[in-house]
């Protein structure tokens, strides 16, 4: 599970760059019952809130040629260590590491394979306010081409370590990854192997995606359709899981929404 003790290699924060800003913000709003809270004038960004608390952030698009898509954030102790260690394993730094005020330092990286990712060193702002709750994140993604090269990579980077799960049928492994040094009870995403002719919308370049919580998956699902979003797989139940369901917003911007299986009590 993720919390918000955001330990050293656990996400902690996540933004979406999207060609129009009050559109998306309309969007999500509908889908998540997000509030979004703009930067302030002449700044084409802001925050999303539930409840009053923060769990995304959103700006405008501007990186020439890429996609609009969601944007994992994980916490590090020291930035430019994690940008030296990216490069020295084969990734690239896409943004070198810098300082937001007295917020924190961000970097913005790729993997030796394409996959995009950041490294949040946090200052006044750790991450964001709300996890593991109906609206906001609860899980990440990685879907790559090749997993034993991802592991190696990111276990690196991050320290993380990695226990494998059979997928039903003949779907292969789902790699669980849990922060360094705690316990499993701690994992907080998911490595899955595909062949690049399932990685539509990259090009067949791996890349990360959010999880959210939701109470009801199939009537966030409608709320994706009503709101010119699509689906690419679900909803469908997946056991010891929930009920789950990958969408597209009207960008195609990729996220998963699930209403996680609640514990029985007896």
């Amino acid at each position: 599970m993720i919390t918000t003790d955001f330990a050293p290699g656990s996400p902690c924060w996540l933004d979406l760059g999207a060609p129009d800003v009050r559109a998306a913000a309309s969007f999500y709003a509908a889908v998540l019952g997000w509030e979004y809270e703009p930067m302030g004038e002449g700044v084409e960004g802001g925050m999303f809130r539930k409840d009053g608390k923060i769990v995304a952030g959103l700006g405008r698009l501007t990186e020439e040629g890429a996609r609009p898509a969601w944007m994992i954030y994980y916490s590090v102790p020291d930035a430019d260590a994690a940008a030296q260690t990216v490069e020295r394993l084969g990734g690239t730094v896409r943004v070198p590491p810098t300082d937001l005020d007295e917020w924190g330092r961000m970097a913005q990286f790729s993997d030796p394979l394409g996959g995009q990712f950041a490294a949040w060193q946090p200052g006044t702002t750790k991450g964001v306010d709300l996890v593991d709750a109906p609206g906001s994140l609860s899980w990440v993604e990685l879907y790559t081409t090749d997993a034993a090269a991802a592991k190696e990579f990111y276990g690196e980077v991050f320290g993380w370590s990695f226990d494998a799960m059979d997928l039903q049928g003949d779907a292969g492994e789902y790699d669980l990854i849990t922060p360094a040094g705690l316990p499993e009870e701690r994992m907080h995403g998911g490595v899955m192997e595909m062949t690049e002719v399932n990685l539509t919308l990259t090009d067949g370049r791996p890349y990360w995606h959010p999880v959210f919580g939701v109470e009801d998956c199939d009537t966030a699902v409608a709320k994706v359709t009503e709101n010119g979003g699509n689906i690419q797989m679900g909803p469908e139940d997946v056991p010891d899981v929930g009920r789950l369901a990958v969408c597209l917003d009207p960008w195609n911007a990729d996220f998963v929404l699930l209403a996680a299986q609640r514990p029985t009590t007896t």
